[in-house]
């Protein structure tokens, strides 16, 4: 995911709401707890997006709770299994599970964005041998038995996928598929 302000991926990452807890009163600004009052009062928690809580975190309006995303619980789980656990169960269908702890890295002091960032990483480094793998699998089970062979299982497969491993899951399947392609209409295929 790149660091682009043009970049759909840190937009949409960017729009996943935290909850923040109010230190000060923040005048006409009730709209954003889904409120008709005027104000949020000091000690309210509202849920925001994350681009409007950099600017409410940094200038010390506001607290933040990590997401439930990167709670001790789930790091616990993928610590434990990380190809167990449905990333995008965590952040929605098609959420970029990834790209949203990486921008609540920049949010947490050094030693807490330290561990988000191993955990990213060793989840990332886990789950990359799997979904290739699968991504050739089920691209061979497709060339082999026509369009319909494994549609079904790729689909409850992707299901489970951060945004990020999906991609990818597409261009390993697709460079799979013409990998045997090349392989087959080359002279060592046809003998």
């Amino acid at each position: 995911m790149e660091n682009d302000y043009y970049s759909i991926e840190s937009i949409l990452a960017e729009n996943q709401k935290i909850q923040c807890t109010f230190k000060v009163d923040i005048p006409d600004m009730g709209h954003l707890d889904g409120g008709k009052t005027g104000d949020i009062k000091a000690l309210s928690k509202v849920q925001i997006p994350l681009w409007m809580a950099y600017i409410l975190i940094y200038s010390d309006h506001a607290d933040f709770i990590v997401p439930t995303p990167f709670s001790m619980r789930v790091l616990n789980a993928l610590d434990a299994e990380p190809r167990s656990v449905r990333l995008s169960a965590l952040v929605g269908q098609g959420g970029l599970w990834y790209g949203f702890g990486r921008t609540i890295i920049h949010l947490l002091n050094d030693e807490s964005a330290k561990k988000l960032s191993e955990a990213l990483t060793k989840t990332f480094q886990a789950r990359l041998p799997e979904v290739v793998d699968q991504a050739q699998h089920f691209a061979s089970l497709h060339t082999s038995a026509g369009a319909s062979g494994g549609d079904a299982g790729t689909a409850a497969f992707r299901e489970g996928l951060d945004g990020t491993e999906r991609e990818l899951f597409q261009l390993a399947q697709e460079s799979a598929k013409k990998t045997k392609a090349w392989y087959e209409t080359s002279e060592k295929g046809k003998r």
